[in-house]
């Protein structure tokens, strides 16, 4: 293997990442003891470690944290979007802080060793994050192993192996398997999350990946949820006699989850009942109306994102994390972009001219800044009244 492209090993090296095209970075490692293959991204929110390690779009990826300073406000068992975390490792600068917070149950280290995820830190993250900006998402292996014994050529070849996200379903993986209902509401200080007791409408939530905290605010805006799983049927979701189908986020390409998603999409959108897709069901919304999504060169993660709404002109701080995206030119007649990134210009949001369906790609629940993008959800559910 040639090192040209990296560093000469520390001697207290625990921990090493090995990307895909040869470069070494060593570490210290902390979390679990092990390795895992997954495609490398940066996420650039400087709160909010906890949810962004538990959201299951994060399948099948590394995630490395440019904010330097992680775990100094612990673990709790409420700031988790789900119960079974699928991000396959973690990359930060500085050794992980400790907990000096009054809702911190646990040391993030302990949280991560848990959770079987393992972590690197001493990495220079800023230049790997300027290698991703401008080389594009790399497949990588993260191992940690307190001996320091690494055989560099087996991990070179795993992470030469691993398919990449591009073609790959990740939804079903990390789907619900069975159909419940959800009733969590908002937090609030000193009670914990509140009930829903009086719902308006009945929503079925399609479960591609959904974060616990979309279902909480579409109980807060009034909804009685029944998720179902990412493949159920169009007669499984409509003997719940739903008021509106709300599409949720989720993991991977979205052409491959089109496979079995596409088909009850499209007979769902003929019912002329409300729809709304967030992140990953906003792009499975574009390819049943006969759009075309992409890979994206970097993708979007972090809580710093303005998108702009064409129809009021508003611009709106956001929190997302997609790779992929749908692309606007190619989306029909009756289907109009309404939202757009300032960053690059790329596809945010859409709507149907004849039928009430809309989606975003960002996290209107995430709450980067103010509370704006709760109005989505109060816009879904005036639909449905």
């Amino acid at each position: 293997m040639s090192t040209q492209k990296s560093p000469l090993r520390p001697a207290n090296a625990t921990a090493v990442i090995v990307l895909a095209d040869g470069t070494i970075l060593w570490g210290r490692g902390f979390g679990a003891e092990k390795t895992n293959v997954g495609e490398i991204c940066f996420n650039t929110a400087m709160t909010g470690y906890q949810e962004i390690m538990t959201d299951p779009s994060y399948a099948g990826q590394i995630v490395t944290f440019t904010f330097p300073h992680i775990g100094n406000v612990g673990a709790n068992a409420e700031d988790i979007e789900t119960v079974n975390p699928v991000a396959r490792g973690m990359i930060v600068r500085e050794d992980i802080t400790g907990p000096s917070n009054w809702r911190a149950l646990k040391h993030w280290d302990a949280w991560l060793k848990a959770h079987d995820i393992p972590g690197i830190a001493g990495v220079d993250t800023r230049a790997l994050t300027h290698r991703i900006r401008d080389q594009g998402a790399p497949n990588g292996v993260i191992c940690h192993e307190p001996t320091g014994n690494f055989d560099l050529d087996a991990l070179l070849k795993m992470a030469r192996d691993w398919p990449g996200l591009e073609g790959m379903d990740l939804a079903e993986g990390v789907s619900c398997t069975q159909t419940y209902t959800w009733d969590e509401a908002a937090w609030a200080r000193g009670q914990g999350y509140q009930k829903q007791m009086n719902p308006m409408t009945h929503v079925v939530a399609v479960d591609y990946g959904a974060k616990r905290n979309i279902l909480r605010c579409l109980a807060e805006a009034g909804c009685k949820v029944t998720v179902v799983p990412a493949t159920s049927s169009f007669e499984d979701i409509m003997r719940h006699k739903p008021d509106g189908i709300f599409l949720s986020n989720g993991p991977g390409d979205p052409a491959a989850t089109g496979v079995y998603a596409l088909p009850v999409i499209k007979q769902l959108i003929e019912t002329n009942l409300p729809i709304f897709g967030i992140c990953l069901g906003h792009q499975l919304l574009g390819l049943a109306l006969g759009g075309k999504t992409r890979k994206m060169a970097l993708g979007h993660r972090g809580a710093n994102h303005p998108v702009k709404n064409l129809d009021n002109g508003r611009v709106y701080i956001t929190a997302q994390n997609h790779g992929f995206e749908v692309v606007s030119d190619t989306l029909p007649k009756n289907a109009v972009t309404t939202h757009v990134s300032l960053f690059d210009g790329s596809n945010q949001g859409l709507r149907m001219t004849d039928r009430p369906v809309f989606s975003v790609q960002y996290h209107p629940e995430a709450s980067p800044g103010p509370q704006e993008s709760f109005e989505l959800f109060e816009t879904f559910v005036g639909m449905m009244r």
